[in-house]
């Protein structure tokens, strides 16, 4: 058995441990709700862009651009979305292993992809692994993350895809499901397909649009900004997620410290009892002895 000093220097540090841990929980739920409440405002943007291009596209069959149309898959490029820290329970690992599983079942060698990485922890996995990373460096994601912060990448695998470098884009990344629930998705975002389906009682209205100057630059407009607000509402969505992740797992350990305490106490009260009855014992044998 450990000694009392052992035992209590482990409740102390154990507790210490709780108390972080227990603040992790609390600003990770803070974040959680601003994370909710960014994702909501932005759904509506992402659902009338696509509206826009899809009545477009419904109203002239000539119209034409490259990022509607599929073809020949040579290269892939996967982007794959991590946080920058740890301590969030499951939330990389999953994202990793549903990626690994698709490349076994996809790829028979690293060249038939690329991979942009967004978050240190994918781009950590992805040099680790030996695959081709579209840039070099990490992208990180900090916690108010903002447009910005990804209009260099998203321009980057844009331009690769028009130039024909790149065939198929396909983003891997938690989806915010509920605070308990964070679901590993796959998301193809370039050639854009599955477009919008209009109602019938819309199919059947007789609607004039005007465009200027055409439907044609139009659409040539509104497809890059449609991809790259594609991406940064997916980072959105796994910011989410990664908040919802961490929250989880904080609270989890705090109730493992806490279960951890209450054994050693138990442990501490048990040999500071066995003491108490050995010097007890002591006393007694050193009184009888004297008589």
């Amino acid at each position: 058995m450990a000694s009392m000093r052992e035992i209590k220097s482990r409740i102390t540090a154990t507790k210490k441990t709780s108390q972080i841990t227990k603040a992790m929980n609390m600003v990770s739920a803070s974040k959680l709700k601003k994370a909710e409440r960014s994702i909501k405002e932005f759904r509506p943007l992402m659902k009338q862009i696509r509206e826009i291009i899809d009545n477009i596209l419904y109203s002239d069959d000539q119209l034409s651009h490259p990022m509607l149309e599929a073809r020949d898959t040579k290269t892939t490029c996967y982007v794959l979305v991590s946080s920058d820290r740890g301590l969030a329970g499951p939330y990389n690992s999953s994202v990793f292993k549903a990626f690994m599983k698709h490349i076994k079942e996809n790829h028979q060698s690293n060249d038939e992809f690329i991979v942009a990485a967004v978050g240190f922890k994918a781009h950590s996995f992805s040099k680790r692994m030996g695959f081709n990373l579209l840039v070099d460096e990490s992208i990180h994601v900090r916690d108010d993350i903002q447009f910005i912060d990804f209009k260099n990448i998203s321009t980057t695998f844009i331009k690769e895809y028009l130039a024909g470098n790149i065939d198929t884009i396909n983003v891997f990344y938690n989806h915010f499901v509920n605070t308990i629930t964070q679901v590993v998705e796959q998301k193809q975002i370039l050639p854009i397909s599955n477009g919008y389906k209009k109602a019938e009682d819309e199919a059947n209205m007789n609607v004039i649009y005007n465009y200027e100057p055409n439907a044609q630059l139009i659409i040539d407009q509104l497809l890059p900004m449609y991809i790259e607000n594609t991406l940064y509402g997916i980072i959105l969505d796994a910011k989410a997620s990664e908040h919802a992740s961490r929250m989880t797992a904080m609270k989890s350990a705090t109730d493992n410290a806490e279960d951890l305490i209450r054994s050693l106490q138990l442990h501490y009260n048990r040999a500071r009892q066995a003491a108490i009855t050995i010097e007890l014992t002591d006393i007694i044998g050193g009184a009888n002895a004297v008589n």
